[in-house]
């Protein structure tokens, strides 16, 4: 038990291992993360990863093994935490955020054993990418926004169903007015969601409009309701977010 303390005190910054919170093993583990992150960008850039290969190929093995080993420490040091003790503490570990995050930045190196055909280089390039998540272990800002989405979830269930709800009366609208005008557009709901995506996000990307009178109206009162309606989250998770860190302020 002494030797898994020890561990959890090195990897979670906490007992004398830790300095302000971080310890040389969150440091190296952060560097790594960014390495892994370059080297995942510029893999996808043909003329770059043409040239060598091999060399992309072992540096994908090198870091998905560091990367393992981590998540085999993490595992075995989980018993020292109090949330995790117990004849299943270990397993419930497994399925906690923070593990699945890191076993996600795990799985590339498992992966690259397979035949890799276009579409599975392109998914172990987007997990790769997805290592851009273990950063959120040292960052206070993502405990503030976790805290925030939480405290505010009602409210945002509220005004994400209230979006949802409107995307659909838009699609429904603009293909019973648009349908025989435009029926490669506005052919069924489906069809029509695409610009009810468009417009409530106010993206626009001007590939479809209605054409019809009442579809133009049906437009606009759209394209107003979703300048209310996408603001109203945004909201929500800034008050939310500027109270969590106040309050994270006031106990420091």
């Amino acid at each position: 038990m002494a030797l898994t303390q020890k561990l959890y005190d090195l990897i979670e910054g906490s007992g004398s291992a830790s300095r302000k919170g971080v310890t040389w093993f969150n440091r190296v583990v952060f560097v790594v993360i960014v390495i892994s992150l370059i080297g995942a960008v510029l893999e996808t850039e043909y003329t770059i990863y043409s040239r060598n290969p091999g060399v992309f190929r072992i540096f994908s093995v090198i870091i998905g093994i560091f990367f393992f080993v981590e998540y085999l420490l993490r595992v075995y040091a989980a018993k020292a935490d109090p949330r995790y003790q117990g004849r299943w503490g270990r397993v419930r570990y497994l399925f906690s955020f923070w593990a699945i995050v890191d076993f996600i930045a795990v799985l590339p190196l498992f992966l690259t054993t397979f035949d890799s055909t276009p579409f599975l280089a392109r998914m172990l390039r987007m997990l790769r990418i997805l290592r851009i998540f273990k950063m959120g272990r040292y960052s206070d800002a993502f405990d503030g926004l976790k805290d925030a989405v939480l405290k505010r979830r009602f409210e945002l269930f509220v005004a994400t169903s209230a979006a949802v709800l409107l995307l659909f009366l838009s699609a429904t609208g603009l293909y019973v007015t648009e349908a025989g005008a435009q029926p490669e557009s506005f052919g069924s709901i489906p069809r029509a969601m695409w610009w009810s995506v468009a417009t409530l996000t106010t993206v626009g990307y001007g590939d479809t409009t209605p054409i019809t009178v009442v579809g133009k109206v049906l437009a606009g009162f759209t394209a107003m309701a979703g300048i209310g309606l996408i603001a109203i989250p945004t909201g929500i998770l800034a008050a939310a977010f500027s109270e969590a860190f106040q309050k994270r302020n006031n106990n420091l």
